[in-house]
């Protein structure tokens, strides 16, 4: 009786639908529910998600900038197209390592897909990003002036945002099992902030080196910031194409991680 089927699949689909939909409302309301929590937490509340990184940055410019390249309005911009994403990369793995665990209260009372989790950690940075990205634009048009170069930023922000994603997925989805891996990843975000361009121009190392560190994801990521921002140039989409397709293919990975071993992690951390 093919029409009962099909009503069937029609009603499987409405649901698996109206699921995802409140998976996204819940991603969304959580985000901005740990947005509002930080700012209450904080007497400055708001202000603090603008110091905080700029007080970071600042110390970057005053231990580099002026200590190893003599300052100047370029030095600050070229390591704040450095610091602004990187900072974003770095908090967003590192507390979406530790997401199911965070929330491991919630999913104990209630069944939640643990993909979810990270994703919840990527709106509340996300934000904080896109509100320090708009004031870093704001300096740069301000010294330099505006590009139609600028059009391509959404692209870099997305590819930045499913590299991000990938990773803190990947991290979510291991640290549960092996709880060592936290150290190892917070160390490890460590060395690669300095092997990926934040504070130099990876193009002008040694040739052997530079063909080298290419291959991390996030020096074509601040490469292509700093093409649309400071050179007033369209980034390599190529290399943007490459790094789409790895955090992509590593996405894709962490999800099946995550999906396998959905009901292990609340026995994981009670056994804990």
């Amino acid at each position: 009786m093919p029409a009962p089927r099909a009503a069937v699949r029609a009603i499987t689909g409405d649901r698996l639908s109206m699921r995802r939909t409140g998976y996204l409302e819940l991603i969304w309301y959580k985000g901005m529910a740990d947005l509002h929590a930080e700012a209450a937490r904080a007497y400055v509340g708001f202000i603090w998600w603008v110091l905080e990184p700029l007080l970071y940055m600042g110390a970057f410019y005053v231990a580099f900038g002026l200590g190893l390249r003599g300052g100047g309005s370029h030095t600050l911009t070229f390591l704040l197209c450095g610091l602004v994403p990187w900072k974003w990369f770095s908090s967003t793995i590192q507390s979406g390592s530790n997401s199911i665990q965070a929330n491991s209260g919630l999913i104990q009372q209630v069944y939640l897909p643990k993909y979810v989790l990270p994703w919840m950690v990527l709106v509340t940075n996300g934000m904080k990003f896109l509100i320090i990205l708009g004031l870093l634009m704001l300096l740069v048009a301000a010294l330099y002036g505006v590009a139609l170069s600028w059009l391509a930023l959404p692209v870099v922000v997305l590819v930045q945002l499913l590299l991000v994603a990938a990773l803190a997925s990947l991290a979510a989805a291991l640290v549960p099992l092996v709880p060592d891996l936290s150290l190892v990843i917070d160390n490890g975000i460590l060395v690669l902030m300095f092997v990926s361009g934040v504070f130099n121009d990876v193009s002008r190392l040694p040739p052997t080196l530079a063909h080298l560190l290419s291959f991390n994801p996030m020096v074509q990521v601040i490469e292509a910031y700093r093409a649309i921002l400071l050179a007033k140039a369209w980034p390599a989409w190529d290399k943007l194409a490459w790094v789409a397709l790895f955090s992509a293919l590593l996405y894709g990975f962490a999800l099946n991680l995550l999906r396998r071993f959905d009901r292990i992690y609340p026995k994981v951390m009670v056994g804990g």
